[in-house]
């Protein structure tokens, strides 16, 4: 296989670049307020998936061109995720109680002993992808938009790890599936039953379950029309730069 068909190179190919910018406060949906915090808090993994890429690195990689490559550029992605949040943080503000609760998830998250890459594709189909449709359905502008923005980053991202992942044959633990249920559970615990399915709790317990089973979610296809705010209605401070 070349350098060009390799299919890690034809996923980065599909990047583009942008970078986060400050965004200003809006209004959140009624009711999403409690778990979009806690969902904030848990930006607190984006750096962490960077140390599990680095330390998949480390190991021993699949032989096919441009897996090296694939992983160093999500690794910088990362880090543009955190940055992007931590704006989202200081225009909003954070809830003490959930920010120490969400470092008690990524310690456990931190502490599980299966394969780094294992984790990070984990954490990435069934977790980050309930909370970016969250932020998209519930947020403000500036949320929404940053969630746009980090959510196609995550589909390459998705792409590359689950394939590293196939490639080495690692397989999910019945542990890992635990972790994924309680950390989402987590996000949603303060939603109950809601006739507004984004305000439902077993509605993104569902999605996350189907993310994680089948790496798909029929119940956010909505996500690719979610809206998105017009040019002329949002501030410059809350739109993206790109290129």
């Amino acid at each position: 296989m070349t350098k060009h068909t390799s299919p890690y190179d034809q996923v980065i190919s599909r990047k583009r670049k942008w970078t986060p910018v400050a965004v200003q406060r809006g209004k959140l949906v009624d009711g999403a307020e409690d778990a979009l915090f806690r969902a904030l808090g848990l930006r607190h993994l984006e750096l962490p998936v960077r140390e599990f890429l680095q330390q998949g690195l480390e190991k021993e990689l699949p032989k096919t061109p441009g897996v090296r490559e694939a992983l160093m550029s999500n690794q910088l992605d990362e880090e543009r995720h955190d940055q992007a949040l931590n704006y989202v943080v200081a225009a909003h503000g954070s809830n003490e109680k959930f920010e120490s609760e969400a470092k008690h998830i990524l310690k456990a998250w931190l502490d599980a002993p299966e394969h780094p890459l294992l984790k990070a594709a984990i954490l990435e189909r069934s977790v980050f992808f309930v909370i970016l449709p969250f932020f998209r359905f519930n947020g403000d502008i500036g949320i929404r938009t940053t969630a746009a923005d980090i959510s196609r980053d995550e589909q390459t991202h998705v792409a590359i790890h689950s394939m590293v992942c196939s490639e080495l044959g690692l397989k999910s633990t019945s542990s890992l599936n635990r972790l994924r249920r309680a950390t989402v559970g987590w996000v949603m615990d303060s939603l109950g039953s809601n006739q507004n399915k984004y305000l439902d709790k077993d509605f993104w317990m569902n999605q996350s379950d189907s993310l994680y089973e089948r790496g798909k979610a029929p119940g956010l296809k909505e996500t690719q029309r979610a809206r998105m705010p017009a040019f002329f209605e949002a501030s410059n401070v809350d739109l993206p730069q790109y290129g």
